[in-house]
């Protein structure tokens, strides 16, 4: 008896894969960078914990806007050493870096609060108690 085998060539994941490279993002080039961070929540706060390693805390900014967060860094360049030395080789990234997101919930600005260690910044964004309800009286 013959087997018969239909084949699809679209069907092949290796084909699948050529052509959904196509959509992923590419980085604009070698001086674009960015962070990671993580995002937890818990029963009055959200917890950020954001990797910026080699910034110095009086250059990292934090801003909030109802649900919404801005986190930005200016990453400055060594000024190099006039002693003779000269560069060969560079990638280590300068500039700035910012990264937005929003939280399903609005945010109390006053008693959130940040702190920034070993390149490392915590954020601790606490969440607007909920508003109670009023009965309205019918005239």
């Amino acid at each position: 008896m013959n087997n018969l085998t239909v084949c699809h060539p679209f069907a092949d994941p290796a084909f699948d894969e050529l052509f959904r490279g196509f959509f992923r993002p590419v980085r604009a080039g070698k001086d674009e960078a960015s962070f990671k961070m993580d995002v937890t929540e818990k029963d009055n706060a959200y917890v950020v914990k954001a990797e910026i390693p080699g910034v110095a805390k009086e250059d990292i900014q934090v801003s909030i806007e109802g649900n919404q967060v801005t986190i930005g860094a200016d990453v400055k360049r060594e000024a190099d050493a006039g002693d003779g030395k000269r560069p060969l080789h560079r990638e280590r990234f300068h500039g700035s870096v910012r990264r937005s997101f929003t939280l399903p919930a609005d945010l109390d600005e006053a008693a959130s609060n940040a702190r920034y260690e070993n390149g490392v910044l915590e954020l601790t964004l606490a969440k607007k108690p909920a508003l109670a309800g009023r009965k309205l009286t019918i005239q």
